[in-house]
């Protein structure tokens, strides 16, 4: 063989390339494309997970369900329930016919509802002719029976119980109407059975004598001058209301009161707003009743402040799977292990 002769070009290799494809393989090992660039961590993460890869997310939450949100709607319900019953209103059972006929109650009956507000005192104090809920000073007996659980733990749901509207009645609150303030002077009667203030009769169109109670005539007592800070009450059954006229009742300290009563919420046929006048200048029927019950509508009203926050997290939550259905997936690739990622 002629030593001159030129060397022999190689065959190009299968697929019309040249041996210059096997450095480009070992580029890319070394972490640069055939083209020389220069590959991230996330593209070799993803060439040697190959089909080993998990699915690809949709980016779409999944809704919590309502039996999971249960109890924090309960809980919301009942923080509500409180807050309402002791900062703003409440709502009272009329158990006794002490305020017949403006308030209806009795044994075994559909008795009345009220609406007591606790907001109207915080700016001004009682006034004759106001309906109040209030507090019987320990020398006031209650005019129902209310059992006292002997255990220590039904007690202290009882009293929990009190607190969201869900409880009897506490024996020691009472409902009656406002009659005289401090500083006035209150007796009875006059010649035509009207009750004296300060020397002056009052129009009380209101007034209901029960007829099994006995004669519709008032009990005669004072006159009676009222401490300042005091407030005498009576209820609108004459002859059927253990209230201020009873021996060792007296005046009630204007603190002891809760609220007034403004509106008559059940029954349905008897809703109504409890209207409040001066005596002395005209009479209105008015609302009031003797040791008011709790009830559940608090309740009511707290799982119904509750309906708003149920109802934005579930349009939040739709509006997110409505917004993140039109946005690409973002697949999350495994991180190369001794590598932080960029």
């Amino acid at each position: 063989m002629d030593e001159t002769s030129p060397a022999k070009t190689p065959p190009p290799a299968p697929g019309g390339g040249t041996g210059a494809a096997t450095p480009g393989r070992h580029r890319r090992r070394a972490g640069e494309s055939p083209e020389g660039r220069p590959v991230s961590s996330y593209q070799q993460a993803a060439d040697r997970s190959g089909d080993k890869s998990r699915p690809p997310r949709t980016g779409r939450r999944r809704r919590p369900t309502f039996w999971k949100e249960l109890p924090l709607l309960v809980v919301v319900a009942l923080v509500l329930t409180f807050l309402i019953q002791t900062f703003l209103a409440k709502v009272y059972v009329i158990p006794s016919g002490s305020m017949e006929t403006t308030l209806h109650g009795c044994t075994g009956c559909n008795n009345d509802r009220v609406l007591v507000d606790k907001v109207s005192y915080r700016f001004g104090d009682p006034q004759p002719g106001d309906v109040v809920v209030f507090r019987g000073p320990d020398s006031w007996s209650s005019e129902i029976a209310v059992s006292e659980p002997a255990s220590p733990l039904a007690r202290g749901l009882q009293q929990f119980g009190s607190l969201i509207g869900l409880a009897p009645p506490d024996e020691k609150d009472f409902v009656k109407r406002v009659i005289a303030v401090g500083g006035q002077t209150v007796s009875c009667c006059d010649s035509r059975n009207r009750v004296m203030v300060d020397g002056e009769p009052l129009d009380e169109s209101y007034i209901y004598y029960l007829p099994e109670a006995g004669p519709a005539r008032q009990i005669p007592f004072g006159p009676i001058q009222i401490p300042q800070g005091e407030l005498w009450m009576m209820g609108d059954s004459r002859n059927n209301s253990a209230d201020s006229r009873v021996p060792g009742h007296g005046p009630v300290p204007i603190e002891n009161v809760i609220g007034k009563a403004r509106l008559i919420v059940l029954p349905f046929d008897r809703f109504s707003w409890i209207e409040a006048a001066d005596p002395r200048t005209t009479a209105v029927g008015m609302p009031a009743a003797d040791d008011p019950d709790s009830s559940p509508a608090p309740l009511a009203l707290g799982l119904l402040g509750t309906l708003p926050i149920a109802v934005g997290r579930r349009r939040r939550a739709h509006w997110e799977d409505e917004v993140t259905g039109f946005l690409p997936s973002r697949r999350r690739l495994p991180v190369r292990p001794g590598r932080a990622r960029r």
